[in-house]
C-alpha cells in the first residue's frame, strides 16, 4: 500500500501518493463513500436504522447503555502488554479465566457480572468511546492516540506500574542533523519551507501534529508508518520520527538520537472507563471500585515490607522513643510496638517489645542495620500482598470528576 502523507503548511491535509490513482483502501471521499464509511462503525441495530432514511419517521434507536445487563472489561489480546495485564490481575485475585484461546471472550469467577473481551488496544479505546465496552486496560498512548481528549473517556488509574514507554521525536545523528540537540534547534533550521517541509514519519498522526503544532512548527509533512520507523530516515522517504521508545538501544542501533523538549508524553499501563456506562450501567460503579480498589491496595503493597523484630525495653512508650529516632523506622502512620511475654520465676513479664514496621523494599539493608543499632534482634521480614486505605484517592477523584 502507498504510504500516506498528510502535508500540514499551516497544517492543510495534502495526500502525496507514487501511484495515478488512489491506492486500495484510500479513495477519494465521495459523500457515498464517506456515508457508508460511517454506517460500517455503528452498532449493528443503528446501522440498520441508518440505512432506512426513506421512512417519515425512522424508528427509535434504544441508546446503547440499555442494551445488555452485564459490565465489560476489554483487556489487551496478545503481546507482552496482555501477559503483564493478566498477571497483574492475577495478584490481585482476579484471575481471568480464558477456557478457549480462538475465543475473544473470557470471564474472571472472582467477579460475576463482568465479562472479559480480548481486543487490541486502539479498539479498547474505540469501544469503550461507543459504549460497547465499559472499562478497559490499555496504555496511556493508545488512549490519548485513539480517545484525542474524548469527554467520554473517564481514566480511573493512571499508573498501573508497567508497559512504561515514551512517545519521542527522533532525529539522525549525522548530516544536518548533527548539531540539532533541542527542539528549539529542530524548529529552527532554515530548511524547511513550504515547498520542502519537515517530513516526519510516525504511527501517531494525531499526537505528532498537536505536538508540532504547538511547539511552533509550520512547514510540517506527516508520513503514517506502522512499524520499523527508524528505517524511514536512511531510506530518505523521511526527515525525523516519533515513535514509542523503551531504552532508546533500537535508535541508537539505528544511528538516531532523541533531543532535549522531544518528548510528546510518558506512558504506561491505565485503567479507563466508559463515562456514560459509569452514570447508567448498573453494577459498573461497583465494579470499577472494587476493581481499583484492589489494584490501588496490590500495587501500594509491592514497594513494601514488614520488618518484625524483638526490643528489650522497660516501656512500650521507651521503646518508640528509640525505634522513630531512626528515619527508616517510621512506617505507614508509625510503628506497631506490643509487649511480648514470658515466664519468669512462675510469673508473667515483660521483658521484650515486638516492633512491627512497613519499610520501603529498597531500604530493607538501611532498616535492619539502624534497628540493630538500637536493639533489634530476631528479624523477621514478610512481603506484603496488600496495603488497603481507609479510601483510596482515585476513588475520590474519579467521584468528583463524576460530579457525584
Amino acid at each position: 500500500m502507498s504510504p500516506m502523507l498528510a502535508t500540514l503548511p499551516d497544517f492543510t491535509a495534502v495526500l502525496h501518493s507514487p501511484s495515478a490513482s488512489p491506492p486500495s483502501g484510500l479513495r477519494a471521499p465521495t459523500a457515498v463513500g464517506m456515508g457508508m464509511a460511517r454506517t460500517r462503525f455503528l452498532a449493528p441495530r443503528a446501522a440498520a436504522s441508518a440505512t432506512s432514511t426513506v421512512s417519515a419517521k425512522p424508528a427509535a434507536v434504544a441508546p446503547l447503555y440499555a442494551d445488555r445487563t452485564v459490565v465489560r472489561i476489554g483487556l489487551p489480546s496478545k503481546g507482552r502488554m496482555s501477559e503483564q495485564t493478566l498477571s497483574l490481575l492475577k495478584s490481585c485475585q482476579l484471575s481471568v479465566r480464558h477456557l478457549n484461546p480462538r475465543q475473544y471472550t473470557a470471564d474472571i469467577p472472582q467477579v460475576p457480572n463482568l465479562e472479559v473481551w480480548f481486543q487490541r488496544p486502539k479498539d479498547i479505546v474505540r469501544k469503550l468511546q461507543s459504549g460497547d465496552l465499559d472499562l478497559g486496560i490499555v496504555g496511556f498512548d493508545i488512549v490519548s492516540e485513539y480517545g484525542q481528549g474524548s469527554d467520554d473517556l473517564v481514566v480511573v488509574h493512571d499508573a498501573l506500574e508497567f508497559g512504561h514507554c515514551r512517545l519521542s521525536l527522533a532525529v539522525p545523528k549525522e548530516g544536518i542533523f548533527e548539531n540539532i540537540n533541542t527542539l528549539e534547534d529542530l524548529a529552527n533550521m532554515p530548511e524547511w519551507t513550504q515547498e520542502r517541509p519537515l517530513r516526519v514519519v510516525t504511527g501517531f498522526g494525531y499526537l505528532g501534529e498537536k505536538f508540532m503544532r504547538e511547539n511552533g512548527f509550520n512547514h510540517v509533512s506527516f508520513l503514517a508508518g506502522d512499524g520499523a520507523l527508524e528505517s524511514y530516515p536512511a531510506m530518505g522517504m523521511a526527515d525525523v520520527i516519533v515513535d514509542l521508545v523503551s531504552s532508546g538501544t533500537t535508535l541508537r542501533e539505528n544511528n538516531l538520537k532523541e533531543i532535549d523538549g522531544g518528548v510528546v508524553l510518558e506512558s504506561q499501563a491505565t485503567l479507563v472507563a466508559c463515562r456514560r456506562s459509569l452514570h447508567k450501567r448498573n453494577g459498573v460503579m461497583e465494579i470499577t471500585h472494587e476493581m481499583l480498589e484492589r489494584l490501588e491496595a496490590h500495587l501500594t503493597a509491592t514497594g513494601e515490607i514488614m520488618v518484625t523484630a524483638n526490643m528489650r525495653g522497660n516501656s512500650a512508650e521507651e521503646v518508640a522513643e528509640r525505634v522513630l529516632s531512626q528515619t527508616s523506622l517510621c512506617g505507614l502512620q508509625g510503628p506497631t510496638i506490643s509487649p511480648v511475654y514470658r515466664s519468669r520465676d512462675g510469673k508473667v513479664a515483660v521483658e521484650y517489645y515486638a516492633i512491627n514496621v512497613v519499610v520501603p523494599q529498597k531500604s530493607l539493608y538501611k532498616s535492619i542495620q539502624q534497628l540493630r543499632s538500637i536493639g533489634g534482634s530476631g528479624v523477621l521480614v514478610t512481603k506484603l500482598t496488600y496495603i488497603f486505605d481507609e479510601e483510596t484517592p482515585r476513588w475520590r477523584k474519579l467521584l468528583s470528576e463524576l460530579g457525584l
